[in-house]
């Protein structure tokens, strides 16, 4: 199994930056990517960001060149540094981790980010 705790939520203005994190422990062999998701009040979850165990990244096209989602290694720690924060992006964000196959799928509980107007 893979704990995943997320922390640095909050409330911003926007315009504001915020940056969360992700903490990974247990069996992190298993982790091939890592990400970032979101589920605002009566919408689906959506994907935000993604970064896989060799660098590459990807990003839905409301948040690029706004977000950057980085892994630290050595930490098992992934992080998602949010610019230009705008009152659409609020929402539950959720650190996701994946292994090889669709069993291994880890989810954290879930941080509030809340952008006012």
């Amino acid at each position: 199994q893979v704990q995943l705790v997320e922390s640095g939520g909050g409330l911003v203005q926007a315009g504001g930056s915020l940056r969360l994190s992700c903490a990974a422990s247990g069996s992190i062999f298993r982790i091939v990517a890592m990400g970032w998701y979101r589920q605002a009040p009566g919408k689906q979850r959506e994907e935000v960001a993604l970064i896989l165990n060799n660098g590459r990244t990807n990003y839905a096209d409301s948040v690029k060149g706004r977000f950057t989602i980085s892994r630290d290694n050595a930490e098992n720690t992934a992080y998602l540094q949010m610019n230009s924060l705008k009152p659409g992006d609020t929402a539950v964000y959720y650190c996701h981790a994946g292994g090889p196959g669709p069993e291994y799928e880890y989810w954290g509980e879930g941080t509030q980010v809340t952008v006012s107007a």
